[in-house]
């Protein structure tokens, strides 16, 4: 087997494989005589059939199934032969099989690219240093009860903070428009559930008053009819309500998954839920720029059969999260345009993963794969159903290995990279302040 590879333009290649003509004809016959063997053809006893037969009728077919099998098996010899890593599949052309003849074909792809050093000591990240105070969590509690309160009606004027069931109807240059007029809609004054100047103009209102507010739509409204214009809301106030905020008592504890009620457990459960909270997004924070910088500094081209399948992945997943099956979506309402971009940095950033593993030789810690795998069964109720889970499906385990892979890897380059400190509160940190 003779085998040349042609450079064509950057990470495209053109790999021309010719094979001895004896030995492609020795495989037709050798197929052919299995054939006579077993080939029922009237007038003749099963295993009796001539070859000359045999190779008339079915000769054909065998010789281009022969074919398909060779450049199957030798497409593969000729890549290791030649220390060639595609990224994708090939397109088989220029297939020259004729009897009698050397057989050659032409196979064109993408390779990997190569990158010969990393440059890991460029990164910069700044890693946010953040403490779970008793400030923030006496704040986290007052969410909690503004999440389990309650509306309580009364004849007091409308204030921010109040909940007002509003009777309206609003008009642009004096005509109804789509969606401007309802009946009894609860509004929460200052939740920003209408647009400002609407909520605004429910503030000091009573119960039967009726009032009347312009609101300016923004330019960018997702209404398009009625971006940028300016409409006459006639607002009346059909009841009153003001929040009623729960006491934090053992009701309250059971609420929240406490079954007796036990204020000290509940109080210690909300603070380690918010110093997980706290360490999960720091490490999501550190982690994405450390992704940032490694894409920053070390240049590497996606090879476009990746990317197209990339897209793929991520069309899907659109698809799943509209309630709709992969299937069911195509290239036209979901327009690869939608996806390149991201789809580019994920296959760029996985080459350059893979590089940081094989360059820095990073192993699996299975030790970490395990704690891992405990973390996540101890938040369940029967926590030895999800490590045996773990234990005996391996597609399962090997995505929580894959994960854990990443986080070495994030370490390692956080041990080569410049890493400052950020110090910041709790609630910036939450908010993408930091």
């Amino acid at each position: 087997m003779q085998v040349s590879i042609e450079t064509l333009e950057g990470l495209e290649r053109r790999m021309t494989v010719q094979i001895p003509g004896d030995e492609v004809d020795a495989a037709v016959e050798k197929k052919l005589r299995d054939l006579s063997k077993t080939v029922r053809i009237d007038g003749f006893r099963p295993g009796k059939v001539p070859l000359k037969v045999v190779q008339q009728k079915f000769g054909g077919h065998v010789r281009q199934e022969v074919i398909g099998d060779v450049i199957e098996s030798s497409y593969q010899e000729a890549l290791i032969q030649e220390n060639v890593r595609p990224a994708g599949m090939p397109s088989i052309d220029s297939i020259n099989s004729e009897e009698k003849q050397d057989m050659s074909y032409t196979a064109t792809f993408e390779v990997y690219p190569e990158v010969e050093s990393l440059n890991l000591e460029a990164i910069e990240v700044e890693k946010p240093v953040v403490e779970v105070t008793d400030g923030d969590f006496d704040t986290m509690l007052e969410t909690l009860r503004e999440q389990r309160k309650t509306w309580k009606e009364t004849d007091a004027i409308a204030a921010q903070g109040f909940q007002v069931m509003v009777d309206f109807e609003g008009k642009i240059d004096g005509e109804n428009f789509e969606g401007g007029s309802g009946k009894d809609m609860p509004v929460e004054i200052g939740a920003g559930q209408m647009l400002p100047e609407f909520e605004q103009g429910l503030e000091g209102i009573k119960t039967g008053e009726e009032r009347s507010v312009q609101v300016t739509f923004p330019e960018d409204y997702h209404g398009k009819e009625v971006a940028g214009k300016t409409a006459e809301f006639a607002l009346r106030a059909t009841q009153v309500s003001e929040p009623e905020l729960p006491e934090i008592d053992a009701e309250f504890a059971k609420g929240f998954g406490i079954e007796d009620g036990d204020l000290e457990r509940f109080r210690g459960d909300v603070r380690a839920n918010m110093e997980k909270e706290r360490s999960d997004r720091v490490k999501q924070l550190v982690k994405s720029r450390v992704m940032d910088g490694l894409l920053e500094h070390n240049e590497i081209i996606a090879p476009s059969a990746l990317v197209a399948e990339e897209i793929k992945n991520l069309r899907g997943q659109a698809a799943g999260r509209m309630g709709r099956s992969p299937e069911e979506v195509d290239a036209t309402s979901f327009p690869d345009e939608l996806f390149s971009a991201e789809a580019g940095r994920r296959v760029q950033l996985g080459l350059l993963i893979s590089e940081v593993i094989r360059q820095e030789k990073v192993e699996l810690d299975q030790e970490q794969v395990e704690q891992a795998i405990e973390e996540m069964a101890v938040a369940y109720e029967q926590p030895d159903q999800v490590r045996n889970y773990y234990r005996q499906n391996q597609q399962a385990r090997a995505s929580v290995e894959s994960m854990v892979l990443e986080e070495q890897v994030v370490n390692h380059i956080l041990g080569r990279a410049k890493v400052t400190e950020k110090e910041g509160s709790f609630d910036d940190l939450m908010k993408g302040n930091l």
